[in-house]
């Protein structure tokens, strides 16, 4: 239905007349009080195009409101029954979904919220559904979901990102399997998530899980002010021993001509993050399972882990490593890029948009590039390959609306994926001289909606339009190519084993160590014991049984 068909009613041609100048009326009301800057772009085209979208129920419910309101129902009612063949099926009422999710740490503009923002509307338009979102601190996330999962109140979805947890859930019967739902209603997730991520949570034969794809195969490269090298004449580094000279340089000679001494060599955060590359140079990363002799062992084991911990160790005595590096959460390590206390760093693929960017605003004169990564003596280098499945949605045993999770998901991986990726066109980005152009502003404004995205990655082929929508000269999509050329695997892919499930959490807790022995708090010969507790406590069985399924692979 539209204003064309309205016009050629001819049954009531006065109500008709003050239904369309009502309909003017309500419809600036509606765009100052409710809609905004979306139904401002919406408007400017021909009003047919509203009047058939996705907008019409909304539309007419507040058209019939404020018709009570000002007498006039009486010229809206000889356009009932028109108005009403306009109106979807289902718009009567939309099936309620909960969800759970995790915060990403992104903020909402002002007015809106988790639960009241376009881009959930857009969902809900499209699916027929009313979904609840909470949002729960990324702090303490898993210890939260114990107690809600244990309880009689949860969602219908949770977003989870341990499979050792889920393994656990489905053991205690607290999750229900998906496959029946996911062959009615997911035809999109079946056609765009590949079957060896869907094994990944596939226990006992069933799907207990909605997996999403971690589209990002590596995170982190090198990055260096060459307007400090070249002040104090040092070339760019490559192996692990120019690195050191480099840092040491930037700690103690003033690469930033202030006269006095107020740059760190080098910076990383709290529990080790920020540090790949230079684990890379000693052929390692942490927390991964690699090769030897045939066999997998675990990295954190190994002497090479030991020599790297040394490696740092030395820079943070000599106070050429930033003292406060436990305490760097990623606010404060970006902060101190910005501020031009640090020249050298690991940064992310996308810190060229961020704390890089921000410091050249503060400093014009400042050049950054990219580096190789540093060599270490037997020529190894790389950084750690990320995880296939960066979560999974999955669905408590109580749930009510299980299908209409797969309904929701199904929508955000098919027909809503390049909507809720890129933005609304005309409001986030736009077409110019046959190329898309992202405006940052409104980009940023709305990355809250990377909540919904998240619930679900699948392959992007857009991947690099997207990234260079952003603006080339931050090198995006070559900062991942560069990335994605010097990647250590984890080679172990397989489900949690049983001693992973129980002991697994008591393991990573040793951890701590690495950080004290990089800070002098304990001697370097710590990391004996700390290898002898992780195999006493649960190391050895999870290193029999990823050999018992690694063997496998190889018959």
């Amino acid at each position: 239905m539209n204003i064309k068909a309205i016009n050629s009613h001819k049954k009531n041609k006065y109500g008709i007349i003050y239904m369309k100048k009502f309909l003017d009326y309500a419809v600036s009301l509606i765009h100052s009080m409710f809609i905004g800057r979306r139904m401002t772009t919406i408007l400017g085209q021909k009003r047919a195009a509203f009047m058939n979208g996705r907008h019409l129920t909304r539309i007419i419910r507040l058209i019939v409101y404020y018709c009570s309101v000002i007498g006039l129902l009486s010229s809206c009612a000889g356009s009932k029954d028109t108005l009403h063949r306009g109106m979807p099926e289902k718009a009567a009422g939309k099936e309620p979904v909960s969800i759970l999710v995790k915060s990403l740490g992104f903020t909402f503009p002002e007015g809106l919220s988790e639960n009241q923002n376009p881009y959930l509307e857009y969902i809900e338009d499209h699916t027929n559904l009313k979904v609840d979102v909470r949002i729960l601190p990324s702090t303490g996330y898993e210890k939260a979901l114990d107690n809600i999962i244990s309880s009689d109140n949860t969602p219908d979805m949770i977003n989870a990102a341990s499979e050792i947890w889920i393994a656990n859930q489905v053991k205690e019967q607290r999750l229900k399997p998906l496959d029946e739902w996911i062959d009615r209603y997911g035809p999109d997730l079946k056609k765009h998530i590949p079957g060896s991520v869907w094994n990944k949570v596939r226990i006992d034969g069933k799907i207990y899980g909605i997996p999403s794809q971690n589209l990002i195969k590596g995170l982190e490269l090198m990055y260096v002010r060459k307007d400090w090298l070249d002040r104090l004449g040092l070339e760019p580094p490559v192996t692990i021993e120019e690195y050191e000279k480099v840092i040491e340089a930037f700690a103690t000679q003033d690469p930033n001509g202030s006269g006095e001494q107020d740059t760190y060599g080098l910076s990383m955060m709290h529990s080790l993050y920020r540090s790949a590359p230079f684990f890379g140079a000693f052929g390692i990363q942490l927390n991964q399972w690699t090769e030897r002799d045939g066999k997998l062992v675990y990295s954190n084991t190994l002497p090479e882990m030991k020599e790297a911990l040394a490696f740092f160790a030395k820079l943070y005595k000599n106070k050429w490593l930033d003292p406060d590096f436990p305490m760097n959460n990623n606010s404060a390590f970006a902060q101190k890029i910005e501020e031009g206390k640090i020249g050298l760093f690991s940064a992310t693929w996308y810190d060229t948009r961020g704390p890089i960017a921000k410091n050249i605003e503060k400093e014009p004169h400042a050049e950054w590039i990219p580096l190789e990564y540093p060599t270490g003596k037997k020529g190894q280098k790389g950084v750690y390959a990320t995880v296939p499945v960066q979560s999974y949605q999955v669905i408590p045993a109580n749930s009510k609306h299980g299908e209409a999770v797969i309904r929701m998901l199904n929508f955000i991986a098919g027909e809503g994926r390049h909507t809720l990726i890129f933005g609304f066109e005309n409001e986030v980005w736009k077409r110019l001289n046959g190329e898309i152009v992202t405006d940052f502003k409104e980009h940023d404004k709305h990355l809250y909606r990377e909540m919904f995205t998240s619930l679900v990655q699948v392959a992007d082929p857009l991947l690099k339009t997207r990234l260079h929508s952003y603006g080339k000269h931050f090198r995006l999509y070559e900062n991942l190519q560069i990335i994605e050329q010097n990647l250590i695997e984890n080679l172990y892919t397989g489900p949690p084993t049983p001693s992973m499930e129980s002991n697994m959490s008591v393991l990573n807790s040793l951890q701590g160590v690495f950080t004290k022995i990089i800070v002098g708090a304990v001697p370097l010969d710590e990391f004996d014991r700390y290898v002898e507790e992780w195999k006493e406590k649960g190391g050895d069985a999870i290193t029999r049984e990823v050999n018992e399924w690694y063997q496998g692979l190889n018959k």
